[in-house]
């Protein structure tokens, strides 16, 4: 998951986000409410998790106008250290989908951020990614590009989805590699070897390149406006 994670308190910010990393998620931060809703609005996430009492716009009325001003339903847990009734329920009623009382612990808002991304896949958002003239059905797992289908191995498929859920952002290599294979990855360089696999899938027959090698950094699924 790409996880967007609204919280004031650096520590607990810095602790979330080695947690998720750890586990093969991307963390984007912010550190109070309005730089949370911009980043909410201007950037795809997964799921976000959101502090109740923020800074210079608190978490419910962040809630409040993200619901409002997007029609894609993001998956979104509230963070509180209020634990009364009415405060959950505005929470709640403000369009948060879950809600966390502090202090918590790790493995459990790792759980609930996970069932919460699980019900929004089983109700069919995202089943089919789609960037430019590249689509990607991931009920029957076929790809396309300009209505032509495109063969991939398994392992292609499963690259291929992970770049189309983060065009906004450079994927880095070890990143590739720990959700691919997990803290195992295979000898000698095979990504690179998988890349460019993907590269001759899915660029080679059309002039408008996707797949973008970004030196030093890792790769990028875009639609730059290129030739």
């Amino acid at each position: 998951m790409h996880v967007l994670l609204v919280e004031d308190h650096p520590d607990l910010a810095a602790n979330l986000g080695d947690f998720l990393g750890n586990h093969g998620h991307s963390v984007d931060f912010a550190a109070d409410g309005p730089s949370g809703l911009r980043l909410a609005q201007a950037q795809r996430f997964d799921a976000i998790v959101l502090d109740r009492l923020l800074p210079g716009l608190d978490g419910a009325s962040v809630c409040r106008r993200l619901r409002a001003s997007s029609s894609r339903h993001v998956p979104l847990l509230m963070l509180t250290a209020m634990d009364t009734v009415n405060d959950r329920v505005e929470g709640l009623r403000a369009g948060a989908d879950d809600y966390l009382v502090k202090p918590f612990a790790m493995v459990e808002l790792l759980a609930r951020l996970e069932a919460l991304h699980r019900r929004a896949t089983a109700a069919g958002l995202d089943r089919v990614l789609t960037l430019a003239d590249l689509e990607f059905d991931l009920d029957t797992l076929i790809a396309r590009r300009g209505g032509e289908t495109i063969s991939l191995t398994p392992a292609l498929r499963k690259l291929l989805e992970l770049l189309m859920r983060d065009t906004h952002r450079v994927v880095t290599r070890e990143e590739l590699e720990r959700r691919l294979w997990g803290d195992a990855p295979p000898e000698g360089d095979v990504l690179r070897a998988h890349i460019y696999a993907l590269r001759v899938a899915i660029d080679k027959p059309w002039p408008k390149k996707l797949l973008h090698t970004i030196h030093g950094s890792g790769y990028r699924l875009a639609d730059l406006g290129d030739g």
